[in-house]
């Protein structure tokens, strides 16, 4: 099984880019963030025709995620709401979380707020849905990963195969960075984003990418400005995370760079695994 990660900025803007992608990588599943588009107006036919079912959460020109697969998805949810309830229901308002499960592996695809800028009231708003994403996730595990209440017996902490994915607006690591200098200032850097995905990630997560590739110099996402991907001064902030049981099954994860060298490409790039 493949499945990849693309933030796509504006699914409409980058249509053909996407279609063509798919042809030259028919991955089974692509989630898909920064969509920019309401469920209504979204272009379903172009990835029918490719074979691909669609499973949508969008807004006007802000947010939304969508995953595409080539067979149907079931336990499809949105948002963190149907795990968490109404303490968290305003987070929902931006679409920025779906899941669904393809042969036994729930795939959450995710698009993390950027932050802003530090001590912002959109850096505290990342780092309180940093914390709402923690809870999700544990609650997946209290319901054996489906996402689904169900009258069973305990499950363990987290379903064996639980897969996160998407733009997680967040450089884990320095090396994951062009030039840290600074970062302790810089939103997608800073100490309390970093603590905030790492209490995610210690419910029993590991770095899909990094099990192949330990160097740096490997980004997904570049800026628009000075020449940012000619001369590769990038951020990796695309993820894949898996749980033990996955990461023991990963036999390939790849950023492809190829679309940023496009005509109006999206910022950022595809990242895929193989399973």
């Amino acid at each position: 099984m493949k499945v990849a990660t693309w933030n796509v900025n504006s699914i409409r803007t980058r249509l053909n880019h996407i279609v063509n992608w798919l042809q030259e990588n028919p991955v089974d599943v692509l989630c898909l963030q920064e969509t920019k588009v309401m469920d209504e107006s979204f272009p379903h036919q172009p990835f029918a025709d490719l074979g691909y079912h669609t499973y949508i959460s969008g807004q006007k020109s802000y947010n939304g995620v969508a995953m595409l697969s080539r067979e149907p998805l079931s336990n499809v949810s949105t948002g963190f709401a149907p795990l968490l309830g109404e303490a968290v229901i305003d987070l929902d308002e931006q679409k920025r979380v779906i899941a669904g499960t393809l042969d036994g592996i729930r795939i959450v695809n995710l698009y993390v707020p950027n932050g802003s800028s530090v001590g912002s009231e959109k850096y505290a708003y990342k780092l309180r849905w940093l914390a709402a994403l923690r809870d999700y996730v544990q609650r997946l595990g209290d319901l054996g990963g489906t996402g689904v209440e169900e009258e069973t017996s305990p499950a363990p902490p987290l379903p064996s195969s639980l897969l996160l994915c998407g733009d997680f607006n967040i450089a884990l690591d320095d090396i994951d960075i062009h030039d840290p200098t600074g970062r302790e200032k810089m939103v997608m850097a800073t100490d309390l984003e970093r603590q905030a995905l790492q209490a995610v990630l210690a419910l029993g997560f590991a770095d899909a990418f990094r099990k192949f590739t330990t160097e740096g110099g490997n980004f997904s996402w570049w800026d628009y400005r000075s020449a940012a991907f000619r001369r590769n001064l990038g951020w990796r902030i695309d993820h894949i995370y898996l749980t033990p049981a996955l990461y023991e099954r990963a036999i390939a994860c790849t950023i492809d760079a190829s679309p940023r060298k496009l005509e109006q490409p999206s910022d950022h790039t595809p990242v895929w695994v193989e399973l």
